[in-house]
Order: structure tokens, then sequence, then C-alpha cells
């Protein structure tokens, strides 16, 4: 392992013409392409592609058209996230309704995916999150290091609403299911090489380069086939930091992968092996006290750095067995993460702070599925260990004469998770057409773990063991270190429902219940708050997220498949809603509380629609309505020091109340080349990032455009695309931090004047153009 000291140190009426146009309105999506079939060597029609759409999230024993399993999926296959120009996973947020598939900002890399209203404000490593994200069938389980680079994927499936029976807790939200690619049975290969960067007037940071390549192909035909890649990532940092006029937000990320399958008669092993290296500047933090939410200024005097290293490995076993199929994924990782930031996000020393985390996780999943004329079934078992750590310092007003200064803050956790869980789903159809769904799994989730708080002690290290985690038993009025606990959650995780199908289309409805893990906040820096919950609950966890999801929806296609709409209603009824609630502290920098605040109710209404008007044009729209009230408030969410109709009326965090968006997709046929047009506009609303709604996040106009030849040397394309043309401002989070602004004298005005006057709001990149090459045979 590494260590840190060895690492590097519009618009409203937009969006009422689009309600208008798009009311009834999938992001253009294509076929995710069956796992065991191999790629036809013929060049398909993007637009051809979109008539079939298969995904695998669903579990059974084969891969289904999209359009007839009862749940609310997108997917997009190899083609379409090449033709959507997609290099990682947040690039998605703008092709889907009510998703968004956003980085936090605060540690580069670390996920905040919000789907349906439920998500997360938060880069602790100890809370789990709302959607499960799942690479290769391997559940990945911390939210560091998932919004990276990809390449080389064969899909993306991005399923909505609680998926607990067969991926299990903490995907409430729901699950992004992500297949790399296979290796093939004739020897291929794909090179690639772009460069892009702000096209700003004026100028705004430098260019960011890229290549990569993949070549697949059978060592023993027809028994022993592989696949190599590599990618390689230069980004000399999109922003400019006004402090000093460098660019920032430089990066440098290399990805180096491998693969076999072997196919031994009836039984087919697939490994695969990836291996990730990301390191850069820290966040680029604006302060907004000082610099206008709607632009992209900001000065820190620390550029900060981040530094990632991952391994991930998977070994898929099928065999077929009877009537169905043995499926068994193993998977590994192992994740570093050391981090750097300016988080006053001022020209001062005043809030630094970095971190440093550890992860090695195992997991094994085994089922069986069987499928007839009238059933699927899929059952299965779970098993799944994670090893975590994590330590923290915070640096304080080095703007103070060094006798007068703060002393260092350190503190941090560890853990040791394992679950196991047993799970059941079947479909049966009891007379022609119509179809009862039901599903159930078992679960148990235990956690080990010792806390140290981040408080003011000499430097410690929870890696290296050197952090004080206090005594048992526990007592809150003499702690002053931490504690160490255990903590076991059991729940059934049912799901009823039914579906019925006629002509090309159906209508479905379900109940399906999940919960999200309780557990330990590794970040405790107002130790009062913890007492007080611990004496209120007696518990030093936070306590479990319950949610209840109510659903009926439609999928309705005609005769000839060129028109497609799906739509979806449901109701979320949440318990014991688990959020990290960020306030403002002079002491501490920040205090970020994870405590279960309210009960809440989500309704919501999305609809997704593609229609092929002729051989070479299709037009996509969605639309995503989501109304999010709390039931019962269970913390002083406002912090006025008590519980009412304050309480009550806050906007829940993360949930714009509106996104819809629309697109088109144009394909130019030349005869010995064409031409592929594709233009996407997406709006989202703005929505309260802070559960006091004193932060928020800015609402979106995101137009992106790409345009390629396919050119008459075979193989060779040449791509001019586009992202954010509207060069939107979109930020990680907006906390508040007690440093703010200047006042009319020109003098930074102290906390005590304004305590919620400054904020730390990482800043993601706005418009970027930029031009590729893409070599195939």
């Amino acid at each position: 392992m590494t260590t840190a000291t060895s690492l590097r140190s519009p618009l409203r009426l937009g969006k009422l013409a689009l309600l208008a146009s798009a009311a009834a309105l999938t992001p253009f999506a294509a076929s995710a392409q069956d796992a065991e079939e191999p790629v036809s060597e013929d060049r398909t029609s993007t637009l051809d592609s979109i008539n079939e759409i298969l995904v695998t999230g669903t579990k059974t024993k084969d891969a289904e058209n999209v359009q007839d399993v009862p749940i609310a999926v997108t997917a997009f296959n190899a083609g379409t996230l090449e033709a959507f120009k997609i290099r990682d996973i947040s690039g998605l947020s703008f092709q889907a309704p009510t998703v968004s598939l956003d980085q936090v900002g605060t540690s580069r890399g670390t996920a905040n995916f919000t789907v349906r209203g439920l998500g997360i404000n938060s880069s602790i490593p100890s809370i789990d999150p709302t959607v499960g994200v799942f690479v290769d069938g391997v559940y990945l389980g911390i939210n560091g290091g998932v919004v990276f680079d990809l390449f080389d994927l064969d899909s993306v499936e991005i399923l909505r609403g609680p998926q607990g029976v067969l991926f299990g807790r903490n995907v409430t939200g729901g699950a992004v299911v992500i297949n790399t690619g296979n290796p093939t049975e004739d020897f291929r290969g794909k090179f690639r090489a772009s460069v892009d960067g702000p096209a700003v007037d004026g100028g705004r940071g430098g260019a960011n380069y890229t290549v990569s390549g993949v070549v697949s192909g059978p060592i023993v035909e027809d028994v022993l086939l592989f696949k190599v890649g590599a990618y390689y990532n230069k980004d000399e940092g999109y922003f400019t930091n006004l402090f000093d006029n460098s660019n920032h937000g430089a990066a440098e990320t290399k990805i180096f992968r491998g693969a076999l399958e072997a196919r031994l008669g009836g039984l087919t092993l697939l490994g695969k092996l990836d291996y990730f290296e990301s390191d850069g500047d820290g966040p680029s933090g604006q302060n907004r006290a000082f610099f206008d939410r709607n632009t992209f200024d900001f000065a820190i005097d620390e550029p900060g750095f981040y530094a990632n290293e991952i391994w991930t490995g998977s070994l898929t076993a099928t065999m077929d067995i009877g009537p169905g199929t043995l499926t068994n994924v193993f998977g590994y990782r192992d994740y570093e993460a050391a981090t750097r930031g300016d988080i006053d996000a001022t020209p001062l020393f005043l809030f630094h702070s970095n971190t440093l985390t550890t992860q090695e996780q195992f997991s094994n999943e085994l089922r069986y599925a069987i499928s007839t004329d009238r059933l699927d079934l899929t059952v299965g078992g779970f098993w799944f260990e994670q090893d975590l750590a994590y330590t923290e310092n915070r640096e304080l007003r080095r703007d103070l004469p060094v006798n007068l200064r703060p002393p260092a803050f350190f503190g941090g956790g560890s853990q040791n998770h394992e679950v196991i869980g047993v799970f059941a789903n079947a479909q049966y159809e009891l007379v022609d057409n119509l179809s009862i769904i039901a599903g159930l799994r078992w679960n148990q989730e235990t956690k080990d773990a010792g806390v140290t708080y981040i408080v003011a002690r000499p430097e410690c290290s929870v890696q290296a063991g050197t952090c004080p985690t206090g005594t048992a038993p526990f007592n809150p009025a003499t702690e002053t270190n931490g504690f160490t606990d255990r903590v076991r959650f059991r729940n059934l995780s049912p799901k009823v429902g039914l579906q019925y199908e006629f002509a090309n289309s159906q209508v479905y409805g379900h109940w399906s219940r999940g919960f999200r893990s309780g557990g330990y906040n590794f970040r405790i820096t107002n130790i009062p708050v913890f007492n007080r919950a611990f004496l209120a609950t007696n518990s030093l966890a936070f306590d479990e997220e319950k949610v209840d999801n109510y659903e009926i929806g439609g999928k309705f296609q005609t005769d000839d498949r060129s028109f497609t709409l799906n739509v979806a209603g449901y109701i979320t009824k949440v318990d014991n809603m688990q959020r990290e609630v960020n306030l403002a502290d002079p002491g501490a920098g920040v205090v970020q509380n994870i405590l279960n605040t309210a009960n809440a109710t989500i309704t919501g209404f999305e609809a997704e629609a593609r229609m092929r008007v002729s051989d070479s044009l299709a037009f996509t729209a969605n639309i995503g309505i989501i109304d999010a009230k709390y039931d019962d408030v269970l913390f002083d969410i406002s912090g006025d020091g008590v519980i009412n109709d304050t309480d009550l009326d806050l906007s829940l965090p993360r949930v714009p109340p509106i996104t819809v968006g629309l697109g088109a997709i144009h394909e130019l046929d030349l005869g010995n080349s064409s031409i592929l047009t594709r233009i996407n506009y997406q709006y989202r609303d703005e929505a309260a990032y802070t559960d006091d709604n004193l932060g928020w996040l800015n609402e979106l106009s995101n137009l992106e455009a790409n345009i390629t030849w396919e050119t008459p040397v075979e193989g060779l394309s040449l791509s001019l695309y586009g992202r954010n043309l509207l060069d939107q401002v979109q930020e990680g989070g907006d906390t508040q931090v007690p440093f703010a602004g200047p006042n009319s004298t020109g003098v930074r005005r102290p906390f005590a004047d304004n305590p919620t006057a400054g904020t730390f709001s990482p800043l993601m990149r706005g418009r970027n153009i930029g031009i590729e090459a893409l070599f195939e045979f």
C-alpha cells in the first residue's frame, strides 16, 4: 500500500416549451449485447440497433428485450455509448429522466448518484449508497473510485427503483450495471485518439489528451479467447485558478485490462483483471461569498491533489444444467485513495484537509436460473466482505501567527463489513399473457467498527493503527477518543407484482421493499450531537433506512417498432431517512452528522419515447417529474433549535422536481462512407443540496452534439464532439463553510457576522469540444 506522503502533494422558458412538446414522451438507447453472443462482423446501422434492446440485469437465464421486462430500465450498448461519446458513467446523467450520476467533487471519482430522489451527499466512505454499481456482476462496496474514465464497454444498464431482491441492500434508488468488453471469437482491434478542451474565448485551462487500444481474439479456436486493452489520459486542467492564474484540474489516468475466456465443454470460465491508476489536482472549489455561482471563477491558495490506485478482478463460471444455467461470479477489489483539498475555497489557508482511504473486498454470487414456457425462476446466494479504513486530517487557520494557530485535527475509522444473503425471484404466466411476479431476499449484514473522533490531537493514522478508539463500555460523559462497536441487521426484501402483455406492449404493477444499511460515521467532529443521538437511541450506529415502492407502468411499441413509449408512475415511502447533515462550524470548519432525520414520501412520473421517422432519422424524448415531501421530522433539520413546520417545509436534497430532454440522431449514407449526427438536450431543475436548504445545486440546460464521419477507409472514423455546449455551471455540492467573502470595505468578514455566507462548491467541467480518430479492424 502507498501512503499519503508517498503520493503527489435556458432555462425556465425552455423548460416549459419542452414540457409542452414532451408531456407524454428513452433516451436513444441501443441493445445491450448478450455476453455470450459474438458480435457480428458486419457493421450495423446505429438506427437499426435501437429496435432490439437486451438487458441482463434481470438475471434470468437469457438476456431479455427491455420492452418485455416489467421494470423501468434504460440500456445502452457499445455502439450507442460510442455514438454518445461516453467517457465516464456521469456522462449518462443527461440521457435518462430522474437520474443524476454525479460525483461529489470533494474527492475526485467519488459517486453521489441519485435516482428518483434517493441519493446521498457524502464523501465519507462508511455511508452506503442508495444506487448500487455493479461491474461485470461485482458489487462495488463503496462510492470511491466509481466516476472515473471508462473504455471498452459492452453495455450499461440503469435500473430505476428498488432492486433489493436481485441486487441486495443499498439499491433503494436503483442499480447501474456496467459490463466491460468480452473476448471475441475472431481477431479484432480498436484504437482511439482524441483531444478536447474548454474552447472558451479568452482561454480557460488546457487540453485533454486520450489514447486507448484493445485487441481481442482466439488463442485456441473455440476453446481459449483473450482480450487486452490499455488507456491513457493526460488532462492539463480545465479551469483557471485566479489565485495565480494557473491551470487547475489537471489529471493523469492509466488503465490496463485483460480478459481470458475458456470454453471447456459445458463449462465456460471468464476471468477479467483491471488495473487503474489516476492522480491529479484536488477539488476546484468555488466560494460563493466571493464569486457568482453562474461563473467558473474561483481562487484557492493550494491546488491540493488526489491519487487513486485500484485493482479489480472477476471470475465468472457458467454451465447449463438441466432446464437452467448455473452461474457463479467471484469478485475482488483493492482500492486506495489519498486526497488533499482547499475546503475553505479562498485565497487564504483557513481550512485544508487530507484523507486516506483503503478498501479491500471479496464477493461471490451463486445463482441458478431456469426458463420454461410459463416460468422464469432465479434462485441464489450471495456473500460479500470488505475491510475499510479511513484517516482524515484537518488543518485550520494558517492565516494566524504560528503561536495562535489551532492544532491539527486527526481521526477516522475502520470497519469489517460482511453480508450474506439468499434470494429467489420468479415470474409465472397464470393464464395467457397475464403473469404474477414474486421475489424475496433474506439478508444479514454485520459491521465491526472502530471510530476515532476527528478532534485536535497528535498526528495519527487509522491504517497504521495509531489512532485511539476509546474504551468499552462507552460512556458519552467521559469518552474523548471514540469507540468500538458491532451492529447487525437482518431483513426480508419482498416484491410482488403483475404483468399483462398484449400486441408488442405491456402494463405492469408491483410493490417492493428495500433497505439501506445503517452503520457508523467515520467523520465525527461534533461530539455533543453524536452523544445526544446515542442517548436518544442507545445505539452508536445510525439506523438503517427502509423504502417501500409502489409502481405502475406501461411499455408500448408499434408493430414495426418505429415508435416506442415507456411510462411509469410511482410512490416511494421512506422511513428513517438516512442523511449526512452538513453544518458550517468555526471550530471544525464543517460538521457532518449522519443521522436518521425524517420519514418522507416521493411521488413521481417518468416517460421515455423514441420515434424513427425514416430509415435515416430518429427522435427521442424523456421527462421525469418528482414531488418529494417530508411526512415526519425526527431531527432539527433547519438548525433553528426546534422541530416544527419549518423543517417539514424544507426541500429534500438532490431532488430536482423536473428533468426533461429531447434528442435526434441522423445517418447520411454517402455510398462508400456515412455521416452520423447526434444532438441531445437535457434540462435538470435546481435542487437543494444541504438538508437545511442553505446550499443549492444549479439548474442545468445540458446541450451536447457530435458528428462522426465513417470514412471510405474501412474501419476508420473521425468525430467532432461537444459536451455542455451552453457552458452551464455544475457543482458537485454546495456546502456552507465559516469563511465568508469581503464586505464593502474589502475586509474579510468573520464567521460571527454571517455564519452561512461562505460555501465550498467544487466545480464540474463546462463547455468541452473535441476531435477523435477511431480505427477498428
